[in-house]
């Protein structure tokens, strides 16, 4: 048996310490340095210790050139700086024209709504003296009658005791990563369509929506972010109120209408209220066109008891 000669210290052993044997040719095997152990012995790239090597005998860039170099960086940053002025003037200069053109909008807007208010006042005005000159043609029962149909078809102001409906928009909340706002906490045009129809339903007999009379022919529709009814923009708090029976407010609050306005408000933080209300006044309706006239029937009894529950909402489709 013949006995191992010494190992020199710097010796590479294998991963149980002993020390490859030489190869068939009489030459070790090399094992290469780990990487890691490479990268955090020499963390410098081998180019930047080239470059300072170099610099230091006196081979890099001669003065000329570092001249040339800081000229070339100091025309960049001047043509830069150029740049950034002549677009700051430029949006300067374009801001009173923005100005100018936002302020004559809402100036026109304002006018516009200033024109209509009064058109307004003397359509009501006329409106009035047709209504007087009409009672003075007709006999005392007729013209009772007329205006007992007018008030139920809404051309006449009406008053008395009902329910308030209070529906206010929750929290919009922004997405982090586009910014734009989610619209779920919003009330919509469909929220306002069934708290109107349930009114209908419990037996009110005249609705307005935030001072709008509503008539047969109204409409409540979405366009874009507002909401309008019979093309008149309303914003929140909506408040639906409506004439009828004692029980109306009731009625509403524990119906499927009432039971779908809590959902919003305990899954999206909107508000929501009902209350009773005595001895309000709902205006007449603007407007009303009617293009086809057909014989009168008697209206169907209102139901006293519960809401009758609708098949589906649209608000739930819309959400």
């Amino acid at each position: 048996m013949t006995r191992p000669g010494p190992v020199s210290a710097g010796a590479v052993r294998d991963s149980h310490g002993d020390v490859p044997s030489p190869d068939g040719d009489g030459r070790r095997r090399g094992y290469t340095t780990d990487f890691l152990t490479d990268l955090f012995r020499n963390p410098l790239d081998p180019g930047y210790a080239a470059a300072a090597q170099r610099r230091g005998s006196g081979r890099g860039p001669g003065p000329a050139a570092r001249r040339a170099l800081r000229a070339v960086l100091a025309v960049t940053m001047a043509a830069l700086g150029f740049l950034l002025v002549v677009a700051y003037q430029q949006t300067v200069a374009d801001e009173p024209a923005r100005s100018s053109a936002h302020d004559q909008l809402v100036s026109q807007v304002q006018r516009r709504r200033a024109d209509t208010s009064v058109l307004q006042d003397q359509a009501d005005g006329l409106r009035s003296e047709v209504a007087d000159l009409r009672d003075r043609e007709l006999d005392g029962k007729a013209a009772a009658r007329l205006r007992e149909l007018e008030a139920q078809t809404g051309l006449a102001p009406v008053r008395g005791s009902g329910a308030k409906i209070t529906l206010g928009d929750g929290p919009t909340a922004a997405d982090p990563v586009t910014g734009e706002r989610s619209t779920d906490a919003r009330v919509k045009d469909t929220d306002l369509q069934l708290a109107a129809n349930a009114l209908w339903a419990g037996g009110a007999e005249a609705i307005a929506i935030n001072g709008q009379r509503l008539t047969a022919t109204s409409t409540i529709r979405q366009a874009g972010e507002a909401i309008l009814v019979d093309f008149r923009p309303v914003t929140t708090p909506y408040e639906v109120v409506a004439i009828g029976p004692d029980s109306l407010a009731g009625d509403f609050r524990d119906g499927y209408a009432g039971r779908f306005f809590r959902a919003l408000v305990s899954r999206y933080g909107m508000s929501f209220d009902t209350a009773e209300v005595h001895d309000v006044t709902l205006a007449a309706a603007t407007e009303l066109k009617l293009r086809v006239a057909e014989p009168s029937t008697p209206p169907p009894s209102a139901s006293t008891g519960s809401q009758a529950e609708p098949r589906s909402s649209q608000s739930e489709g819309g959400r």
